[in-house]
C-alpha cells in the first residue's frame, strides 16, 4: 500500500506543485488503483509518474471546487484510451454527475468502460470484505468530504510444515486451523489453530481530507489513523486568512493528527505563497506532531503493517 502524490498545490498550478490528486496504489493487494481528486492535469502527471492509468479503478472526489476535478473528463476519457477496460466507480458530492454528463455531451465525449457515478452522503459509502470506505462532511465553502479507507486485519500464516509433522491430512482441515478453529483428528487428538498460526497484521487505516477548516469531523475521520493527508495551505501567521477561507494552517492540521491519535500526517495544498520555501510549514507541523511531512509532486510514501503482537498504540 503505498500513498503517491500528483498535485500538491492550491488554487492553481505552479512551477513546483500541480493542482490536487493523490492515489493510494493497492496494486500489490490486488484491489488497482484509487485516485482522490483530479485537478486539470491530473493525467500528465500520471504519465510522468510509475502509475498505469489503466490500473486506476476508483476515483472519489472530495469536493467540487476547479482544482480537485477541472482533469476529470479528459481523465475518464484517456483512461479507455490507456487501456482502461475494467469496471470504474466514481464518488463524489452532489453535481458530479451532472458535471461528467454535461462535459460528455458538450464535448460529444464517451468511454466504453462501464462508468458508475455515485453522488455520496456521510456514512459508509464503499465495502467489499477487504476495505470499507467512509466519508464525513468537513468545513469549507462548498460540501467537501473526507474519506477514511480501513483494510481489515490479515490473519497470521499457518505453520503448514509444523502440521505435516504431526501427520496432519493437507486439506480441509488445514483451513479449519487457519481460521483458528479447533478439530479433532481420527486419533483422538485436539488441535487449536492459534498454536499453528503467526501473529497476523492490523489491517491499515488511511485518512484523505478534503479541503476544511480546523474541525471535529477531521479529527473524527483521523482516529488512530495510520496516516493522515490534511491540507496546510497557510502557516499559523495567516490563521486568519485560513479561516476566512475555508482552509486550515499546517499547525492546525498537526492539532488534529495528535489529538487523533494518527501515527503520520501528510501535509498537502500548499498555497503559492510558499512556493520557494515550504519547510517553514513542515516545521510548524512537527513542533506539534513529530511525525509529520511535507507532500511534494511524484512523492511516495508506503504505508506499513503492524504485527498483532506489537502495540497496536505503538
Amino acid at each position: 500500500m503505498q500513498l503517491y502524490f500528483l498535485g500538491t498545490g492550491a488554487g492553481m498550478p505552479s512551477r513546483h506543485r500541480n493542482v490536487t490528486s493523490a492515489a493510494l496504489d493497492l496494486t500489490e493487494e490486488k484491489e488497482g488503483i484509487w485516485l482522490f481528486d483530479c485537478g486539470e492535469g491530473t493525467q500528465q502527471q500520471i504519465l510522468k509518474s510509475p502509475l498505469k492509468m489503466s490500473k486506476i479503478n476508483k476515483l472519489f472526489v472530495t469536493h467540487l471546487h476547479g482544482d480537485h476535478v477541472y482533469g476529470l473528463p479528459g481523465f475518464l476519457t484517456s483512461r479507455g484510451y490507456q487501456g482502461g477496460t475494467s469496471p470504474f466507480t466514481l464518488y463524489g458530492p452532489k453535481g458530479v454527475k451532472t458535471f461528467i454528463e454535461t462535459a460528455f455531451s458538450i464535448s460529444d465525449a464517451h468511454v466504453e468502460y462501464e462508468l458508475s457515478i455515485v453522488e455520496i452522503e456521510p456514512g459508509t459509502i464503499f465495502t467489499d470484505g477487504q476495505y470499507t470506505v467512509h466519508a464525513e462532511r468537513l468545513e469549507h465553502r462548498i460540501e467537501s468530504f473526507g474519506y477514511r479507507i480501513e483494510e481489515a486485519n490479515k490473519p497470521g500464516c499457518l505453520d503448514a510444515e509444523q502440521l505435516r509433522q504431526l501427520g496432519v491430512p493437507n486439506g480441509p482441515l488445514y483451513g479449519r486451523l487457519k481460521k483458528g478453529e479447533t478439530i479433532t483428528l481420527e486419533d483422538g487428538r485436539t488441535l487449536r489453530g492459534s498454536d499453528f498460526l503467526g501473529p497476523g497484521y492490523y489491517g491499515r487505516t488511511v485518512v484523505i481530507l478534503g479541503d476544511t477548516r480546523y474541525c471535529e469531523a477531521a479529527k473524527k475521520l483521523s482516529n488512530q489513523a495510520d496516516v493522515v493527508v490534511h491540507e496546510a495551505t497557510f502557516a499559523r501567521e495567516k490563521s486568519d486568512l485560513a479561516t476566512a477561507y475555508y482552509h486550515a494552517t499546517a499547525e492546525q492540521a498537526a492539532i488534529t493528527a495528535r489529538d487523533a491519535g494518527a501515527r503520520h500526517l501528510i501535509l498537502t495544498h500548499i498555497s503559492q505563497r510558499y512556493e520557494d520555501d515550504a519547510e517553514p510549514l513542515l516545521q510548524e507541523a512537527r513542533d506539534i506532531f513529530g511525525e509529520s511531512y511535507l507532500a511534494r509532486d511524484f512523492w511516495s510514501f508506503a504505508v506499513e503493517r503492524r504485527r498483532m503482537d506489537e502495540n497496536k498504540e505503538q
